[in-house]
């Protein structure tokens, strides 16, 4: 099979400073991460198409908007409805794009994308997602700029899921440095907030998952001196995979696997999913970025690993 024949499309590998990466052309997303030859996401193999989002970078919104529709500038939009079991669209527009690389090297690649308009979206986005791979783990720079004529609605988010060696999530400590939990109602809408404090879901000191299923938004990130938001799964053997995120994020989405399609993938990794703005933004405008035409933004998270 040609490289140009696989599911995901074209494949990208880097490696720097003990880590390994293979980006994607389908939905410029990432495909795997290693760390002195262990697996430091749970993602898919070359041969298989991409699935329950893994690695996927998620624009112009992440998470899910309410019936696919929203209102911005007075104008009422309706867009597809890619997860039609719950009446929702969901993760934005690229997942399944076409992306080309920018630039290579080594130890990076990035990779670009022009979204244009389609039912639903009236703008003109050039994207970028730079991949860097270094001594100290991966970095992850997305850039959206407006090209079009008009205001465009914006946010971001990603899909990757950590990994520790473990077969299952259930014999690993997480640690979630937040405050607020986002309470859903059955189709994954908000309806309010809640302090983690004293529920199931508090884990701002680390303490073992168990078979706790978790899909849920949160925000209220403790950040350490350098301004980065800190998650981590830690194995039973000391191993850790953590996932950081600049300022531009003030939101993460952790999901544990629970209902994935495939059975066989359930409770495999740990979703944390580095968000600019909650589920649901383009409705409730909370921290959706209003992108002027020529105004750039642009947010970085990474990873990082621990063998011991």
């Amino acid at each position: 099979m040609s490289a140009g024949a696989f599911p995901s499309g074209a494949q990208y590998d880097i490696a720097a400073g003990g880590y390994e990466a293979t980006v994607v052309e389908v939905g410029g997303g990432l495909r795997e991460l290693r760390f002195q030859g262990r697996p430091v996401l749970d993602g898919y193999v070359a041969s298989e198409m991409c699935h329950g989002a893994r690695g996927q970078p998620l624009i112009p919104w992440p998470n899910r908007l309410d019936h696919g529709r929203y209102r911005f500038d007075g104008h009422d939009q309706q867009v597809a409805l890619t997860e039609p079991e719950r009446s929702n669209a969901i993760h934005g527009f690229t997942r399944w794009a076409n992306w080309h690389p920018v630039e290579q090297a080594a130890d990076r690649v990035t990779m670009g994308h022009r979204l244009h308009g389609q039912p639903g979206w009236t703008h003109v986005l050039d994207l970028t997602i730079d991949y860097h791979l270094a001594a100290d783990g991966l970095t992850v720079t997305v850039t959206a700029t407006n090209v079009g004529a008009t205001a465009a609605p914006y946010g971001n988010g990603a899909h990757p899921y950590l990994t520790v060696g473990a077969d299952r999530i259930d014999s690993c400590q997480l640690h979630l440095p937040v405050d607020v939990h986002i309470v859903v109602d059955e189709r994954g809408i908000p309806t309010g907030r809640e302090k983690v404090a004293g529920t199931q879901l508090d884990f701002r000191s680390p303490r073992p998952l168990g078979g706790l299923a978790i899909d849920d938004a949160f925000t209220g990130l403790q950040r350490d001196s350098d301004g980065r938001a800190r998650v981590s799964l830690i194995g039973p053997a000391g191993t850790q995979a953590s996932l950081w995120m600049d300022e531009a994020y003030p939101w993460v989405e952790v999901f544990t696997g629970d209902h994935l399609p495939r059975p066989d993938k359930r409770r495999t990794g740990l979703g944390v999913e580095p968000m600019s703005c909650p589920p649901n933004a383009f409705v409730s405008g909370k921290d959706l970025i209003r992108l002027e035409p020529r105004q750039s933004t642009s947010g970085t998270w990474g990873i990082t690993a621990r063998t011991k």
